[in-house]
């Protein structure tokens, strides 16, 4: 809440690599929801390191961003945009990936901590404040014996392909639930595993 009214999500921030070697790896799934939601519109350069689309979802007028920096670094594509667009944290609702959640799983946050992820880690660095919106997607657990680092840039083999995919279409759900009915309603719909529902 500001001054006591709800605080509307004017952009949403998929977190992800640039270049054609990470596209659809386990890191890149902010990229890919923001990617599916843009619908017939199209990404263009933004005024920072940051590709941009504007769109609208059910008549909600919504920016979508791609930080062009990489990963570690995605905080000062985020911080550039607030800064030209005048707004606050709390108004920019961010996706990524997460290894500490199972594959499959999503949670909604209104705040948190980076939970061992870079880019939330730039993020909440060039903001300064843990306190923006931010959806999680499960990529986990991280095989014993193998680099959390090295995990994520990996792609999805197997049955795990269609589990992330069901995870995906399920993600945009989520967002058009957050930005058309509220954080409270999406979220005790999309924190419940799939099984529950």
């Amino acid at each position: 809440m500001e001054d006591g009214r709800p605080v509307r999500i004017r952009a949403i921030v998929g977190l992800g690599n640039t270049g054609e070697k990470y596209y659809r790896t386990r890191h890149n799934l902010g990229f890919e929801v923001v990617n599916l939601l843009k619908g017939e519109s199209e990404f263009v350069p933004g005024r920072g390191d940051y590709g941009i689309c504007e769109t609208s979802i059910s008549s909600v007028k919504i920016a979508l961003l791609k930080p062009t920096t990489y990963m570690n670094r995605s905080g000062k594509a985020v911080r550039s945009f607030l800064e030209f667009e005048s707004l606050l944290p709390r108004e920019v609702l961010v996706v990524a990936d997460d290894f500490n959640l199972p594959l499959g799983r999503i949670r909604l946050r209104q705040s948190g901590s980076d939970g061992g992820h870079n880019g939330l880690a730039s993020v909440i660095y060039h903001l300064g404040t843990e306190e923006f919106p931010r959806i999680r997607l499960g990529i986990g657990p991280v095989p014993e014996g193998i680099v959390a680092d090295d995990f994520v840039l990996e792609y999805f083999e197997g049955s795990e392909i269609e589990i992330a995919e069901a995870m995906l279409k399920r993600a945009v759900q989520a967002v058009k639930s957050w930005l058309l009915e509220g954080y409270e309603k999406a979220a005790a719909i999309y924190n419940q595993a799939v099984e529950e529902n």
